[in-house]
């Protein structure tokens, strides 16, 4: 009876799906508790079920479910749920996947640590893109496959018995197999991973982190196919011209980025990153055997890419995490030469990721003396040539500037390029992302490629057709959004002349440099400088909610970047750099436009606010 309950409310909730549930990328940070994220949605939503209420508005009003999609989203928090009931287990021990080898990868990872043995059993086939010896080698995982013929029949293991199955029926599980873990895959739609046992929900925490930072949940549109064929309700099947798609991205990367060096698309920003990461790690252990690896990082940078960078190397012995200083009164100029020398002196293999223009606060440095400082000759205590660094840049606020050609500034560094597709790429539409690298990196491209495709991190064939259609009028919608952002940023310092407002130069952006998101230090006081900043706190917070009250069409309260329409409000301390050192945060606000918005209202509703302070 319970289980033709759920289907019969999921087959209510399909046929009243609110939009966003389908469509949105990035979360509602006015329906947002993070500290709550994993758990509010699922709560308020099982209130609607014992009610039996599946209409459209209250489905639409409920909380925010995770973070972007790469955490979750309110479809496949409902699809883990709706297994769950059926499995009477509790939700939060089903957890969904893009990537059908990175579940695996999830519980290796916590294994690790655990000092735990791992056994990968399998009755058909393992994913194509499986690769035991590069798991092992670069990642640092151990663990043991065996095929069996009867899954009735699984030997006894000392360690985690782990389940891959190969099934067209994915949310479809046998709790009467001897496994701890089930990971059901389809090629098309991603993996469901199930922990069998209540006793292993210890896992739970650890493997959503691994798809918040490494990889995404299986996507809204994946998700939406399973549910209904949980609810048997049939739905058109969707075909995608994936080779024309890919082939026109591709040639439009080429055309933006000004190079012809091979490409690759992921299924978001950071599951491109992951796959340069553990790319350029295996091409150190192929070139520079047995040196330490140093992976350079901005401390206040994205809280993504800092947490993703100390993740891998938690996991490696030969790999540690060095502080960039960046933003502020820092300048990655001198930053980039002090920690060289340092790496230089521990004879070590040096990455670095930064981003240009910074984030928050929109500095761009000096490109020539930054080309000296990474170009510079340096040498060992042993006296040798230092190995030279390779400089990855995340140009996701310009992806217009051209870094990689051979006649840039930095044509003479080995320097990879990446792009957040949730931002200008898409305008908000989907997560995949992409990289490229100019000639004198072009040869760290092929392993990039073999880690994007070995943990099934590629872009999905919507999110490439997604791409097809937006990316041809990025360059435009760039220089739109950026001539409304300079107009507001100028109506701002006209009016409120004594706050601080983070922005390109005018001669910067002749020079390419053109971002359509600014921070903004508001006026404060205060006797103390605890006062003062929670002063300034208060009036961020007082600012993003008249906008969002008064221009609700238009003004959110989201994180995003390079949106289609509108205009998108948010404190970077409390979303962006979630899992940034406290005493690295900004507690600024950071506002982003659209080409597509009714500036003069927001321009009416600013000077309300500035009567108000």
């Amino acid at each position: 009876m319970q289980n033709n309950n759920v289907i019969n409310y999921l087959k209510n909730v399909l046929n009243n799906l609110p939009s966003d549930w389908l469509n949105l990328t990035t979360h509602r940070l006015d329906i947002y508790n993070e500290k709550l994220a994993k758990t509010e949605f699922l709560s308020h939503f099982e209130k609607l079920f014992n009610s039996n209420n599946f209409s459209s508005d209250d489905l639409h009003e409920l909380p925010t479910a995770y973070d972007y999609i790469r955490l979750g989203h309110p479809l496949s928090s409902v699809l883990e749920w709706t297994i769950a009931q059926l499995n009477n287990i509790e939700s939060k021990r089903v957890i969904t996947f893009s990537s059908v080898t990175i579940p695996f990868l999830a519980i290796l990872r916590k294994n690790l640590f655990d000092q735990k043995k791992t056994l990968l059993v399998y009755k058909d086939l393992l994913p194509d893109v499986f690769n035991e010896a590069t798991i092992k080698e670069v990642y640092g995982y151990n663990f043991e496959i065996q095929k069996v013929a009867d899954l009735n029949n699984i030997p006894e293991f000392d360690g985690s018995i782990v389940l891959f199955s190969e099934q067209e029926n994915i949310h479809e599980f046998d709790f009467n197999i001897n496994v701890d873990f089930f990971i059901n895959a389809t090629t098309e739609l991603g993996s469901i991973l199930v922990i069998k046992e209540a006793s292993n929900e210890n896992y739970v925490s650890e493997i959503q982190h691994v798809r918040r930072r490494e990889t995404i949940a299986m996507t809204p549109s994946n998700t939406l196919i399973v549910l209904e064929n949980i609810a048997g309700v049939s739905s058109e099947k969707i075909s995608y011209d994936t080779k024309a798609n890919k082939t026109k991205v591709l040639n439009t990367i080429a055309d933006v980025t000004g190079v012809k060096t091979k490409a690759v698309v992921g299924s978001s920003g950071l599951s491109i990153q992951y796959a340069i990461v553990m790319g350029l790690i295996h091409q150190a252990i192929e070139d520079y055997k047995g040196q330490d690896i140093k992976i350079i990082v901005p401390p206040n940078c994205y809280g993504g890419t800092n947490d993703q960078a100390r993740r891998v190397a938690a996991c490696l012995p030969n790999v540690e995490v060095m502080d960039l200083p960046v933003d502020g009164d820092n300048d990655m100029v001198k930053s980039v030469d002090i920690v060289l020398t340092k790496v230089a002196e521990l004879d070590a293999v040096p990455y670095i990721i930064a981003e240009i223009p910074t984030n928050p606060r929109v500095e761009v440095p000096d490109l020539i003396e930054l080309e000296k400082a990474l170009s510079k000759k340096r040498t060992t205590p042993a006296g040798k040539e230092a190995i030279t660094p390779v400089f990855i840049l995340d140009q996701t606020f310009c992806p217009n500037v051209h870094f990689l050609g051979d006649t840039e500034t930095l044509a003479n560094v080995k320097t990879i390029s990446y792009v957040s597709g949730s931002k200008f790429p898409s305008g908000g539409k989907c997560t995949a992302g992409y990289c490229t690298a100019n000639t004198k990196a072009a040869y760290l491209m092929d392993n990039i490629s073999t880690h994007l495709q070995l943990c099934d991190n590629e872009a999905t064939d919507l999110q490439y057709e997604i791409l097809a259609q937006q990316m041809p009028s990025m360059i435009q919608r760039i220089q739109d959004a950026y001539v409304n952002t300079r107009d507001f940023v100028s109506f701002i310092a006209e009016h409120l002349p004594d706050a601080k407002i983070n922005f390109v130069s005018e001669e910067l952006a002749e020079q390419g440099f053109t971002p359509s998101v600014f921070s903004l230090d508001l006026l404060t006081k205060g006797n103390t400088d605890k006062e003062r900043e929670t002063y300034k706190r208060a009036l961020n917070l007082k600012l993003i909610d008249m906008m969002i009250t008064e221009i609700p069409d238009e003004s959110k309260y989201c994180v995003s970047y390079g949106q289609l329409k509108g205009c998108y409000w948010t404190i970077p301390a409390t979303s962006t750099q979630g899992t940034t050192k406290e005493g690295d945060k900004d507690y600024i606000a950071r506002v982003s436009l659209s080409a597509n918005l009714d500036l003069d209202l927001h321009k009416k509703v600013f000077l309300d606010f500035i009567k108000e302070i």
